[in-house]
């Protein structure tokens, strides 16, 4: 059997943060006076990157130094609400565990900036676990588009097709797809409904184990 990857990304993947980020966005978004609206977090907010988001609530495009600024600025207060409440999806270290115990490479792949990573990662010391982690700052192009989960592929040295991705969002998904992976949806922000469809369904890491991703990527004709 050839190398297989798993690729997780972050928010509402591993870690069940879209619920802190509203919270981040809300204020951050209060103090400019930019209107807002639960509708609007879920079509423009979950899965994107900051520059589009951003751009979106702002009405009028954010990039440069200004885009830097605002982002480091609400980022910022994410990492300040969440720094002390950093947790799992329920199970998820019981199945990367599983994975690594079975010869499995590891990774995560994330539209977050590193700094948020590295925040989660070093708490649940994923470094010790992981064979890639990427962050916004990794790629030119951001999810839909498939850059971070191909070149996740290629740093760890595995076929796009044998590697399958967690993902929560629109965005994520479809990079995953375009990227010609397998992708399990995890439902912690969206239901089925409002994805795309996926190859697998979890709402926690119960609902999966390993010889669930061998048949993913092995699927018997």
């Amino acid at each position: 059997m050839s190398q297989q990857c798993v690729i997780f990304d972050m928010d509402g993947v591993i870690s069940h943060t879209n619920p802190h980020h509203v919270i981040a966005f809300e204020k951050f978004f209060d103090k400019y006076n930019i209107p807002y609206t639960k509708e609007e977090f879920e079509e423009h907010m979950y899965g994107k990157h900051n520059s589009y988001i951003m751009t979106h609530f702002f009405k009028r495009p954010i990039a440069g130094e200004e885009l830097i600024k605002l982002e480091d600025e609400k980022e910022g207060m994410f990492r300040e609400i969440y720094k002390d409440k950093v947790e799992t999806i329920p199970h998820y270290m019981d199945f990367l565990s599983e994975l690594k115990s079975r010869g499995f490479k590891t990774a995560v792949a994330t539209s977050a900036p590193r700094a948020n990573l590295d925040l989660i990662a070093n708490f649940l010391k994923l470094d010790e676990k992981m064979d890639s982690m990427m962050s916004s700052e990794d790629v030119t192009f951001h999810k839909p588009n498939p850059e971070v989960y191909l070149k996740s592929a290629e740093r760890v040295g595995v076929s796009p097709s044998d590697c399958v991705v967690f993902e929560d969002s629109f965005s994520g998904i479809t990079a995953g797809l375009n990227a010609g992976m397998k992708v399990v949806g995890v439902l912690s922000t969206h239901t089925k409904e409002q994805l795309p469809p996926c190859d697998f369904y979890i709402k926690d890491y119960s609902e999966v184990n390993v010889d669930k991703i061998i048949e993913l990527l092995n699927p018997k004709n």
